[in-house]
């Protein structure tokens, strides 16, 4: 790591830190905000909207400043105005517009430019615009994947030199679980039968999932299709499919799936199926390898930099291969394990340690230059 040539004061927007019903771009704060803080010599200033639970975020200064609205650009800019650190770190997007001389801001990815039809259209806009301003605005951009970064390049025309690839982790407390009676108990939970193929995330178009209910007409009857997650924006299109092609039967939507459950579903499961059309990461690929569940994904975006050499990788819109490795997959033991052990060989590649190294030696040499 660059040697720092003083000790900085690092400003953390950790406002979605504290969610209480985590998705990506939430753990990722929180993960990379805990690795960080772990890390001498420098001081850390957290800005929260309200007070984190106690006990949390321990080795950091807390700055909770509750705000009704517009959060990030009145009120985090006013914190900035008054008591600027050296420099801010923003881990979702948005940059406030009044900020320190250097700053950095993550970016998870462009899906909404990819397929604008998956976000109502506000939201889009806002997307859009702000993660274009703040890209441009930041002194370093850290990007999630290879992907993101040329599309950062592509889109919005952020010089390559701007931008840092720094791979975010995975929860390395998530493992294979071997106990039958937990698998089954946990099963039984969400009405899930024996032999199934799991699908987890967010329920909507972006994630192909109506592909994937094509695809899974065709594999064996005696397998169930599981796909587990929130439902999103359009989800009830993919609910209606299932009964359409009378699948209804052996399609599942057991909905939000508990961090707790997780391990055990994806143990359990005959293979993990990630037919997503677009990635800014792809951390469910990492959770499924780190569960010993063989993973069938998309070759799209950063899913194969993600996946690497752990995953069958396929394209998305070829339906026909997608029924032929699922039907292959479910049916052979011995296959399953060696896709099993070869996701597990690609984990190492990925920790948080990594990701906050990488992220602070960044900040070092942006303070060293300036």
């Amino acid at each position: 790591m660059h040697s720092p040539s003083r000790r900085l004061l690092v400003g953390i927007d950790a406002s979605r830190a504290v969610s209480t019903h985590p998705t990506g771009t939430e753990t990722y704060a929180r993960r990379l905000i805990e690795a960080l803080l772990a890390r001498p010599p420098h001081r850390f200033r957290l800005y929260f909207r309200s007070a984190p639970p106690a006990g949390s975020f321990s080795a950091a200064e807390w700055r909770v400043i509750p705000f009704p609205r517009l959060w990030t650009h009145v009120r985090l800019s006013w914190e900035m105005e008054r008591h600027p650190p050296d420099v801010l770190f923003v881990p979702a997007h948005v940059l406030p517009p009044v900020r320190p001389a250097l700053s950095l801001v993550t970016v998870h990815d462009l899906g909404y430019l990819h397929f604008p039809q998956a976000h109502p259209f506000r939201q889009r806009l806002y997307l859009d615009l702000s993660t274009r301003w703040s890209a441009r605005a930041a002194t370093r951009v850290i990007a999630d994947s290879q992907a993101t970064r040329a599309d950062l390049i592509a889109q919005y025309g952020v010089p390559a030199e701007k931008i840092v690839v720094a791979y975010p982790g995975y929860d390395e407390g998530l493992t294979r679980v071997d106990d039958p009676a937990l698998i089954v108990a946990t099963r039984a939970r969400y009405a899930i039968p024996e032999r199934y193929v799991l699908y987890l995330g967010t329920l909507q178009p972006r994630k192909n999932l109506s592909r994937l209910i094509d695809a899974f007409a065709d594999v064996p009857r005696d397998v169930t299709l599981v796909l587990a997650g929130r439902r999103g924006w359009l989800s009830d299109d993919t609910l209606a499919q299932a009964q359409r092609l009378g699948l209804e039967q052996r399609v599942l939507f057991p909905g939000y799936v508990s961090e707790g459950d997780k391990a055990a579903l994806l143990s359990g499961a005959l293979a993990f199926a990630f037919p997503s059309l677009y990635e800014g990461f792809g951390l469910p690929v990492l959770e499924a390898q780190a569960c010993g569940c063989p993973v069938v994904c998309a070759n799209t975006s950063s899913l194969p930099e993600v996946a690497g050499s752990g995953a069958l990788l396929l394209d998305p819109h070829d339906t026909r291969a997608w029924s032929q490795a699922l039907a292959q997959l479910t049916g052979d033991a011995v296959l399953r394990t060696e896709w099993a052990a070869r996701g597990h060989a690609n984990l190492p590649r990925f920790s948080w340690s990594r990701c906050a190294d990488t992220v602070l030696e960044t900040i070092e040499t942006l303070a060293a230059s300036s």
